[in-house]
């Protein structure tokens, strides 16, 4: 649909198929991996805005300035982000495995806008998109950074919020984007600090053998 309407290059080509190739690999394991071994209705949704995520990518990618249309897809991408929660609370459906798939998607939609709207602000932006990676990355070596976090609002509202204000910075209509971007930045970092201090606090300690 792209190719057909804003055209895509080389560059945008290449994203595409490795988001798509790399999205099916996954996708795939971790279907078989899970109690179900399918993906339900809320999953479904979730990989629709995984579609549109991989249009992001390929726009992002090929620098073609179709910027009405990645704001586009981003923006639907972003709403139904709302929906597929709800479909999986009425449907009965919620797992362990969707609501990774689904926050996989948000981070990297997120990873893709903060590529984007560096080109305009600065390489400082990056930083909203690979805090969520460099958290994991650090895990791998932290066996406490691992622990499972509570429930939290004000996480949730965060990383929305994350995903808005990148889109508002890179349709360039709003005034002064560059200050809502650093304000979005600055509540990530807030909120990942607290995490950690919290996943600190509350890390198990091994004192002669016993946990």
């Amino acid at each position: 649909m792209l190719e057909s309407t804003v055209g895509l290059g080389v560059m945008g080509w290449l994203a595409g198929i490795a988001y798509a190739v790399a999205t099916q690999a996954l996708l795939s394991g971790a279907v078989q991996r899970s109690a179900r071994g399918l993906l339900g209705p809320a999953d479904r949704v979730t990989l629709a805005r995984g579609l549109l995520v991989g249009g992001v990518t390929a726009l992002v990618a090929d620098r073609a300035g179709e910027t009405a249309v990645l704001v586009v897809f981003a923006s639907v991408a972003l709403a139904l982000d709302f929906v597929d929660g709800q479909v999986a609370r009425r449907t009965g459906t919620s797992s362990p495995m969707g609501a990774r798939f689904d926050m996989e998607v948000d981070a990297f939609l997120i990873l893709v806008l903060s590529v984007h709207v560096a080109l305009s602000f600065g390489p400082w932006v990056l930083v909203m998109g690979a805090l969520r990676y460099a958290f994991v990355a650090a895990s791998w070596g932290l066996d406490w950074l691992r622990g499972a976090l509570p429930p939290s609002y004000a996480r949730k509202a965060v990383a929305a919020v994350q995903g808005i204000v990148l889109v508002v910075a890179a349709s360039g209509l709003v005034p002064y984007a560059g200050v809502l971007v650093g304000l979005a930045l600055a509540s990530l970092i807030w909120s990942f600090g607290r995490d950690i201090v919290w996943l600190w606090r509350n890390a198990s300690v091994s004192v002669q053998g016993v946990k």
